[in-house]
């Protein structure tokens, strides 16, 4: 799941008159183009590689990253991280599959810059069905919608664990110590519910987000990504000690739980918004093959690392977020609030693509006098959804695996190889590569319907059947 989301309206693009008006850019059908047959260029500020490789690290490492640990318990210690180390290829597969297309209609159409959503469209303009071609428009709407969903449904996933950890941190205020050694058990004073914690956020939040400008935004999210980057690494330093014999732990969990753990993946591995616009930005785009690949790689083995020893140090006491588990001393009680302090400021990066999407062209309907009004008006309405749902939906597992399921699984595993079919099908395409897209599609469908069902269930599950995920006995 990403910290930061990346408008494609706010980059310029320049591709080159080297095109053909028809037809597929030049090495078509084989991934990317050739770097001699295919020239991008950005602007002379454009970002370099290694900024590039940063913007694509932040844009894939937030929440999701913490609750993998409990989505291996929910897999098994084994079939766990294969199935991460797959989820990641396909991701990162589809993720190709976006560039490569966006590439196609940018040759084809002479466009400097098309987005996810227009890409859609360009390729359900491409089918031989009529039908499909006259409702294409319908293609970007959809894609906007899902992204709508899917950015609102990270502000809901904050909100839970803001709630969390504050609570367990004032919590456990007077059994804090000094000692981070000690194996004993904290008992926690009573504290008001975490439903409350949430409320009590809901206006420092709403302030937040009445912030419009980027640039200052961007200072937030620099904060936030310190923020986070320290914590984690407190959080890896502690793990990696003291692990106890796994031998008890299974290998595969019981598959009623696999969806669970589907939805928490595919909710880290949802990055694909961010592929287009970095790519748009650089210097030299013809560099975002390697930065792509590399980046995701790396992400590919934090997500591994910590959850695997996330899942070793903790067992079946695993909770929620990793942090959850942290010792009530007072440093780890200090990365607790820190990486909340991160997720904080990360609401109002995350925020700022649907509130784009959704309130101009709402705003535009009054006149100018009230415009300013409405603004703030609509966006307090919108956090406020948020919060209720969180409120609604208040474990952080089961909020994560939601959403996840329902709309990260298709921005990220559904439609782009939908897309790959529609855009070049009409040119012809290779039977393997056709089974290939739609096993993709059929996988990612599977874990839509499945995951949002088991999710569900999860959540109307008795008291006594469900994981207290925000347990208030930490050794």
């Amino acid at each position: 799941m990403s910290t930061r989301r990346l408008r494609s309206e706010d980059y310029n693009d320049y591709s080159s008159t080297d095109v053909t008006p028809e037809g597929s850019p030049p090495g078509g059908m084989n991934g990317f183009a050739h770097p001699e047959s295919y020239q991008r260029f950005g602007e002379t500020n454009g970002t370099t590689w290694y900024q590039t490789l940063i913007h694509l690290l932040k844009g894939n490492i937030g929440t999701g990253l913490l609750g993998l640990p409990l989505a291996v318990k929910n897999a098994g210690i084994l079939l766990g991280p294969l199935s991460l180390l797959v989820m990641g290829v396909v991701a990162v597969h589809c993720m190709g599959i976006l560039v490569k297309c966006a590439h196609h209609f940018c040759y084809r159409f002479q466009k400097q810059f098309v987005d996810y959503g227009g890409a859609v469209m360009y390729g359900l303009e491409s089918t031989p069905s009529a039908w499909l071609r006259t409702h294409a428009v319908w293609g970007r709407r959809v894609v906007g919608l899902f992204l709508i969903i899917t950015q609102l449904g990270f502000c809901c996933v904050y909100f839970v664990f803001l709630a969390d950890n504050l609570k367990q941190v004032i919590s456990a205020a007077n059994g804090t110590t000094n000692d981070c050694n000690s194996n004993r058990t904290v008992t926690m004073t009573p504290t008001m519910d975490s439903r409350l914690y949430m409320l009590s956020l809901l206006p420092f939040v709403v302030l937040l987000t009445f912030i419009q400008n980027l640039k200052v935004l961007s200072i937030f999210s620099m904060l936030a990504n310190v923020a986070m980057l320290v914590s984690l690494i407190v959080i890896y330093q502690y793990i990696v000690r003291d692990i106890p014999d796994p031998s008890d732990l299974p290998l595969a969990a019981a598959w009623k739980t696999y969806p669970l753990f589907f939805g928490t993946a595919i909710f880290a591995f949802e990055g694909i918004g961010v592929v287009l616009p970095l790519e748009n930005k650089m210097k030299n785009p013809r560099q975002f093959p390697v930065i792509l690949y590399v980046g995701m790689t790396i992400v590919t083995i934090l997500y591994i690392s910590l959850s695997v020893l996330g899942y070793l140090r903790f067992g079946a006491d695993i909770q929620a977020s990793i942090t959850l588990n942290l010792p009530n001393c007072w440093l780890y009680q200090a990365v607790k609030l820190l990486f909340s302090f991160g997720i904080f400021f990360t609401y109002a990066v995350q925020f700022y693509v649907p509130a784009e999407i959704v309130i101009p062209p709402l705003v535009a309907r009054v006149s100018e006098r009230w415009g300013w009004l409405v603004n703030l008006l609509l966006r307090m309405a919108l956090v406020s959804v948020t919060c209720v749902l969180a409120i609604l939906i208040p474990r952080l597992d089961i909020v994560i695996s939601l959403v996840g399921s329902v709309s990260s699984s298709a921005l990220a595993l559904i439609f782009p190889p939908l897309l790959e079919i529609a855009t070049y099908y009409a040119e012809g395409m290779h039977p393997l590569v056709i089974a290939k897209d739609i096993a993709i599609s059929l996988f990612g469908f599977v874990g839509f319907v499945v995951g949002t069902y088991e999710a569900l269930v999860e959540l109307v599950a008795p008291a006594a059947a469900v994981v207290n995920a925000t347990s208030a006995m930490v050794q």
